[in-house]
């Protein structure tokens, strides 16, 4: 695990953002899946942060579960996230205080609009994640997560392909997810200071 934690801490310090496939060599991916599509307790995502928290259709329409340690697959999951957030405090002094995050289902024709993950005038979320976990997505499937820089140039388009693993730096990389043209999944997380 070492060597994935070194991967994104050099990219985070070189680009601000990285794309790894094939991240985990475990049937890790598989089982978050059949998790997720069980689809229990799943609710309407909303926007902004929890004091200006509602629905906006027009902006966002995926579905999520927030993760929970007390099931052995999710805690699978967090405890790579836990061994992370402590290489990137060692490594990059960022201060991390704790990582939450969610399983997110877009059904054909959902989408997520082009936004930042860290609240303005709000030191919180740090470094994002999103972990796929779609079996033999094909590009007319669409949904892909296209990540901007400040300028609005488009860095980066990446597939929702199972077991691929992005990781950025939340304030720094505009970022949205295109209309899914079949059910996909993945999990969102973030880094963050706050407490």
């Amino acid at each position: 695990m070492i060597k994935l934690y070194e991967k994104i801490t050099d990219a985070l310090v070189k680009d601000g953002y990285v794309i790894i496939r094939d991240a985990f060599n475990t049937d890790l991916p598989q089982k978050l899946l059949k998790f997720a599509q069980n689809e229990k307790d799943f609710k309407k995502a909303g926007i902004s942060n929890a004091n200006n928290l509602h629905i906006d259709n027009q902006k966002r329409r995926d579905k999520i579960y927030w993760l929970d340690e007390d099931y052995d697959i999710q805690s699978e999951f967090l405890s790579f996230t836990k061994g992370l957030k402590k290489y990137l405090n060692k490594e990059l002094y960022l201060g991390l205080s704790y990582y939450e995050s969610h399983f997110a289902i877009y059904k054909e024709g959902d989408f997520y609009e082009k936004h930042l993950d860290a609240f303005k005038q709000d030191k919180n979320r740090v470094v994002t994640t999103v972990f796929y976990l779609n079996n033999n997505w094909q590009k007319d499937d669409g949904g892909e997560l296209i990540i901007y820089n400040k300028d609005d140039k488009k860095l980066a388009e990446v597939a929702p392909e199972a077991n691929t693993l992005v990781v950025f730096m939340s304030e720094k990389f505009p970022h949205e997810v295109l209309k899914a043209k079949r059910k996909r999944y993945s999990i969102a997380g973030w880094f963050r200071v706050d407490k």
